[in-house]
Parts: C-alpha cells; sequence; structure tokens
C-alpha cells in the first residue's frame, strides 16, 4: 500500500469557491454499475482520505489481503481533500474520497462529483446515514455528548440539553474546542435545525458563561477527569480512550436524546464520477461495510466507533445506535462550513 502525503492546506473558503466552479459543469462518466469490471482501468486503487493513517490504515492493509486489490492512499484533512478534488475535476486520480463527516460529503455531492452507489451497498445502511441520492454512504457513526465527571455529579445532574449549558449554574464549569472540525459540523447543525439566531444566542451565552477552550476532544475529556471543568462537548468515543488504560477514570458519557448536543455525524465514502477502478471502487464500498470492517471499527480500536450495517451490532459499551434519539437532519445539509466559522468569528470564539 502506498500513502501519499498532501503537500499543501486549502482552507474552507477555498473549498467554496471550488464548489462554485464545480457547479458550473459536470462529470459525464458513468456510474460504476453502468459500467462493470471490464472497464477498470489497471493500476491500485486510489482512495483520498480525509481519515488519519492511524485510524485506518490497517483496514486498508485488511482490504488488499482479501481482495488482492491494492490501494494507494492519500491522506489529508477532509475540507483540504474535497478542495483537491474539486480542483483537479475529471482529472483526479482519486477513486474514493473517505470524508471524516457529512458535510464535506453533502459538498461534493452538491457539486455533481459522486457516482451512484449500488442499491446493494446503500441498503446495508439505514437511510438516515446516507444521502438521499445515493452518492454516498456513512460507514462509522460518532455521536456528540456530554462527557461528565462522575465524582462531582450523577448522569441526572447533568443537562438533558446543550441549550441548558448557558445556565449560572454552568459558569465555568463546561468545556468546548471551536477549532475542532466535529465542534464545527454540530453548529453547523445547530444553524440548520434551530437557525441562525438561536445559535448564534446559544455561542453568545456560552462565551458570557465563561466556557473554557480547549483545542481538541481529548484535554477536554482530560480536564473533565481532573475536575478541572465538570462537562465537556465531546464526540463519544474520546472517553473510552482513557477508559482503556484505566477504568477507574470518573468520567462518563451523557447521550442526549432529541437534542442538536446528540447529533450522529458520520464518515462516510463516495465514488467519483471520474474513476478510472470503478468495479474495484464498488468492492472496497461492499468490502467496508461488511462485517470484518465493520467489526474491527466498532471494537479492535480503542475508539469504539458505531459501525453503521444494520447487521453488525455496537460494542456492548455503547448503547445501542437504535436506542438513541438523535436529532432529525439531513446530513448532507452539514456542508455550509463557511458560514459556520463566520459566525464562530463573529461571536469571538475563533479569532
Amino acid at each position: 500500500m502506498t500513502h501519499i502525503r498532501p503537500r499543501w492546506r486549502l482552507g474552507a473558503a477555498v473549498l467554496a469557491l471550488g464548489l462554485a466552479a464545480a457547479a458550473c459543469g459536470g462529470g459525464t462518466t458513468p456510474s460504476p454499475s453502468e459500467t462493470g469490471p471490464a472497464d477498470d482501468a489497471e493500476g491500485p486503487l486510489v482512495v483520498y482520505s480525509g481519515r488519519g493513517e492511524d485510524l485506518v490504515g490497517e483496514a486498508f492493509e485488511m482490504f488488499t489481503a482479501e481482495t488482492g486489490i491494492e490501494v494507494e492512499v492519500r491522506y489529508g484533512g477532509t475540507a483540504e481533500l474535497a478542495a483537491t478534488l474539486l480542483e483537479e475535476g475529471d482529472r483526479s486520480p482519486a477513486d474514493i474520497y473517505w470524508a471524516q463527516d457529512a458535510g464535506a460529503l453533502g459538498a461534493m455531492q452538491d457539486a455533481g462529483m459522486f457516482a451512484t452507489l449500488p442499491a446493494d451497498v446503500l441498503d446495508r445502511v439505514d437511510q438516515k446515514f446516507r444521502s438521499a441520492d445515493g452518492s454516498w454512504v456513512g460507514v462509522t457513526g460518532r455521536v456528540r455528548t456530554l462527557v461528565y465527571n462522575t465524582d462531582e455529579l450523577g448522569e441526572d445532574e447533568v443537562p438533558a440539553s446543550v441549550f441548558d449549558l448557558t445556565d449560572p449554574e454552568w459558569q465555568g464549569r463546561v468545556g468546548w474546542a471551536p477549532t475542532n472540525g466535529s465542534f464545527q459540523s454540530f453548529v453547523t447543525a445547530m444553524r440548520e435545525i434551530h437557525g441562525e439566531d438561536t445559535t448564534r444566542e446559544w455561542l453568545e451565552g456560552m462565551l458570557a458563561n465563561d466556557v473554557k477552550e480547549f483545542e481538541s476532544n481529548t484535554p477536554i475529556v482530560d480536564a473533565v477527569g481532573r475536575g478541572e471543568i465538570s462537562v465537556g462537548l465531546v464526540n463519544h468515543y474520546y472517553l473510552y480512550r482513557f477508559l482503556a488504560e484505566d477504568d477507574t477514570f470518573p468520567a462518563a458519557n451523557k447521550f442526549l436524546s432529541a437534542d442538536v448536543g446528540g447529533l450522529v455525524n458520520v464518515a462516510g465514502i463516495g465514488i467519483l464520477q471520474s474513476s478510472t477502478r470503478p468495479a474495484a471502487a464498488q468492492a472496497f464500498a461492499e468490502w467496508v461495510l461488511g462485517s470484518q470492517a465493520q467489526g474491527y471499527f466498532s471494537s479492535v480500536r480503542e475508539e469504539l466507533e458505531y459501525p453503521l450495517a444494520t447487521d453488525v451490532t455496537a460494542a456492548e459499551e455503547l448503547p445501542a445506535l437504535d436506542t438513541l434519539n438523535p436529532p432529525d437532519i439531513d446530513l448532507s445539509s452539514l456542508d455550509d462550513l463557511e458560514g459556520t466559522l463566520q459566525l464562530l468569528r463573529e461571536v469571538g470564539a475563533l479569532e
């Protein structure tokens, strides 16, 4: 397996420009289901991966070992790689784009960059976790939660909604990571569900309540365990890294029901319209939603992400996905990252 490192970083503004340019055109390459194996070019399957090598590198090796299909991977930031794909257009060597979140997949969908996935791939995943037009599919899920200090709080003492965190009793006791991509997707979801004004009011209320800023999810969980803060806004799986090292670590997750704070976002894949190896790309899509890969993501690694194939069970440490009650939202609509960044800057959450 070959690894290609990205040579530059592209921000959300560049991504937005690329989307505008792509919207003026459109790929005409037929989908994998229309071409068939005979149309595959020679050479490795090329994947642009917004997921880090430490998270997915072994999965690519497993796929090659099982199928004999060689994989060449270009790792980079999710938004950066999306912008690169839009710049490259039909000239891109990529066959598959593996994004860290649904917003980037939605942006690529809107730009017409993806071929339609076959029904037997799409049907493996609940329709909430794939695009309505069949252009991308979720591979794993991660849930926004409130991680809390169990020495200080019982679960019933933790707010049932993120909107309660602006109450005076939580002043100086809550942590967030406004530069983190998952947090920004969560804010984008809040804008989509509750509107710009309500989201702005919540952000301003959090800042007025002396919310503590961290650079990412991991230090938030660490601060909760040390009692520096009482509650943190994080993705569910960060806690399990700490519990894997110390099962007495004094923290737990509260999964929020019917609240934007319980957003289930996905990491997922789409096959490029311009792919020269559509049959191999389809084989990868089928494999990554199969029991071996889904089991790997749900239990082998400390992250304990949710498997999204409906016939695979989540790790026993997690509540079953079908028992959660996430907000009702089209995940493809989480594509306005630039609008979220602008709002975060306007309220002073970002420089």
